[in-house]
């Protein structure tokens, strides 16, 4: 099977994977959970394709439904089964809340709907019932499979003491298509290339034109004219030159605009922590798009957590580099923070929904085996390469030396005007970010939350890039004007004005949930606002970081070009 080649009458496996209640998508429970048609425990054969695999709650069992390769099979009875009170009553709620299963068959997945609910009318009183039945459609090409369809038939009732002949079919029918179009058709191309798709986008580009030109403004411009006044009030002895010191706006916080921000070390894993999520973002979209890793299951989710732990490098590096600045001790402290903070964040809120998982016996539950070779990565991999870069970084940085003499005593900070408030001001730095991504989020949410496979990993490519363009200009400017009040915290004020977004994100995720979903349950709801939290960190701590490094490149070059007393 692995060769997806076959030669006529060869056995061709059809693997068993879930079930679940079709408006929860993470709500899952093993096939056989359902009192189905069970093959013998002495031949069942289960099947681990990856690591991925089983982050995403897959778990494929052999069948008992024998299909052979073009071999057509008329009605085959599978078993007969007599249901007790136990089997009514699961097929019955298995109904009742719209349970779906999926099946493989040549790594071509298939779903279908347990049953059928009977509407109560002026002759019946309702009921539901249950499909006995299974047709399989398969297409071929050549030697190779190109497309299966399975059909739900033959309803039954559900009665205790009643019998149930469960059976399956096969039609096997010659197709034109070749074997690198067979998944075309699970590729939803009028949602995901809908002209509102590219609208966002040319929006999203507008916007980044927009704010570039701004920043470019703010720097070709005000910039000039405050150059020429502070020189005028440095160099020009005519009393109508004033008296420097009665000057105000950013030249006035020289002294104080290269301070270390407070918690500093956690400051720099912040930042470290950043840019290695902005390397495993594109690395991973770029490996989906050169590979179409979306075709296998959990491939994706595979490649972005073996990604993350050889971009540790690059985390130890940055926070590494960035703390031996400050000249201070505690780079090990550091490189700690780094290395356990959101990984650790991360893994706490997966072992709480682990937990839940478990109550619920769902196979959203990570196995116990799963969850050894993540922290074995992590441990093996992740940890040593941000030790490595720490230790590279502290050691290749050039002594720091600011453009301006730090004083020893902080300046105060004058009172500002209400809209100058850190209050006011960070939750508007996430604003435009936040617009630029909107429409994009839409249809990523509706791909994971709505059985969609999400395939234009170019448009995440772009979106993800005028995102951090955005938040970078946005950046700039907030930090501009915060100088200008003779503010001098830029540093937390950059990080958070550009991690406000996540705020954003959550507050939309709560209204998907509650208008474009029908989840329900304790165990929907926690997967959902669970992996959300993640989500929502994650990009705090990205857009915080390339905010703090472009308003820190930004403070830097002009305060190069100040002429100090």
């Amino acid at each position: 099977e692995r060769s997806q080649r076959y030669q006529e009458g060869e056995e061709v496996k059809v693997w068993v994977n879930k079930v679940g209640p079709f408006e929860n998508p993470q709500e899952t429970y093993p096939y056989y959970a359902l009192p189905f048609c069970k093959i013998d425990a002495s031949k069942m054969e289960r099947r681990w394709s990856g690591l991925g695999e089983a982050l995403e709650g897959n778990s494929l069992v052999q069948s008992d439904y024998a299909v052979q390769f073009k071999k057509d099979l008329a009605k085959i009875k599978v078993c007969s089964k007599k249901l007790d009170a136990r089997a009514v009553m699961m097929f019955d709620a298995a109904v009742r809340n719209n349970y779906w299963y999926n099946m493989v068959l040549d790594e071509l997945p298939m779903w279908a709907m347990v049953g059928e609910k009977l509407e109560p009318n002026a002759t019946s009183d309702g009921g539901h019932l249950v499909y006995t039945h299974k047709h399989f459609s398969i297409a071929y090409h050549g030697d190779r499979v190109i497309e299966v369809n399975i059909t739900s038939e033959q309803p039954s009732g559900l009665k205790e003491g009643a019998n149930l002949d469960f059976s399956y079919s096969v039609t096997w029918v010659p197709t034109t298509k070749h074997f690198a179009q067979r998944f075309l058709r699970y590729l939803d191309q009028d949602f995901f290339e809908h002209q509102i798709h590219w609208f966002s986008i040319f929006n999203s580009f507008m916007m980044v034109i927009f704010l570039v030109g701004l920043v470019a403004l703010i720097l070709l411009r005000t910039l000039k004219n405050d150059y020429q006044r502070y020189a005028r009030a440095l160099d020009d002895e005519d009393p109508v030159g004033g008296d420097p010191g009665d000057e105000t706006g950013w030249k006035q916080v020289q002294g104080d605009v290269f301070r270390f921000p407070p918690y500093f070390p956690f400051f720099c894993a912040l930042i470290g922590t950043g840019i290695q999520l902005i390397v495993m973002v594109y690395f991973t979209t770029l490996l989906s798009i050169l590979g179409t890793l979306y075709v296998g299951r959990g491939a994706v989710s595979s490649t972005a957590v073996i990604v993350f732990a050889l971009s540790s490098f690059v985390s130890g590096y940055t926070s590494g580099s960035h703390y031996v600045e400050s000249r201070g001790n505690a780079w090990i402290k550091t490189m700690l923070l780094s290395a356990i903070g959101f990984s650790g964040f991360s893994v706490a809120i997966v072992l709480t929904l682990n937990s839940v998982a478990i109550a619920y016996s769902s196979l959203a539950a990570i196995p116990f085996g799963t969850m050894v070779i993540v922290l074995l990565i992590w441990a093996l991999i992740s940890c040593p390469l941000t030790l490595l870069g720490t230790i590279v970084g502290r050691n290749l940085t050039k002594p720091y030396s600011s453009p301006c003499r730090v004083t020893q005593i902080p300046r105060q900070i004058p009172d500002k005007r209400w809209f100058m408030s850190p209050w006011i001001v960070i939750p508007l730095g996430g604003l435009l970010p936040f617009g630029s991504i909107f429409i994009e989020m839409y249809f990523i949410f509706t791909s994971f939350w709505n059985y969609k496979f999400y395939y234009v990993y170019g448009f995440i490519l772009l979106v993800f890039t005028i995102l951090i363009i955005v938040t970078v200009c946005v950046s700039i400017v907030i930090t501009y004007f915060n100088l200008n009040a003779e503010d001098w915290r830029w540093p937390w004020t950059s990080f958070l004005s550009g991690a406000s977004i996540s705020i954003y994100v959550f507050v939309y995720s709560i209204y998907y949930f509650l208008v474009k979903t029908k989840m329900y349950g304790l165990l929907q709801t926690c997967f959902y606002f669970g992996n959300i939290s993640i989500v929502c960190a994650a990009l705090a701590i990205v857009c915080g970081s390339v905010g703090y490094l472009g308003a820190r490149t930004f403070v830097w070059r002009i305060y190069s070009n100040v002429k100090t007393d």
